[in-house]
């Protein structure tokens, strides 16, 4: 693995620890596509340390078992606004 590859994903899994980021949230941070973030986290990040990749991966799966509920909070924030731009 590349010395800059190696870089970017330990400066990733700090990122996710310390702000329990989403792979979209720290994708966009990091100016990389969710895919790059995702390969970095699965496979390249328990290449170079077994213990970080495994606290990381524990937050991705919380993020990932919230996310119904971050999507349905979006949709209703969206109807609401449209709700109240009608009333006026």
């Amino acid at each position: 693995m590349q010395d800059y590859i190696q870089k970017r994903v330990l400066e990733i899994s700090h990122y996710i620890l310390e702000s329990s980021a989403t792979v979209r949230q720290t994708a966009s941070v990091f100016g990389v596509s969710k895919s790059t973030v995702h390969k970095d986290i699965t496979e390249r990040l328990p290449l170079v340390n077994e213990m970080i990749a495994r606290r990381v991966r524990q937050i991705l799966e919380t993020n990932k078992a919230e996310r119904h509920l971050r999507g349905g909070e979006a949709t209703r924030k969206k109807y609401r606004a449209k709700k109240e731009i009608g009333r006026k």
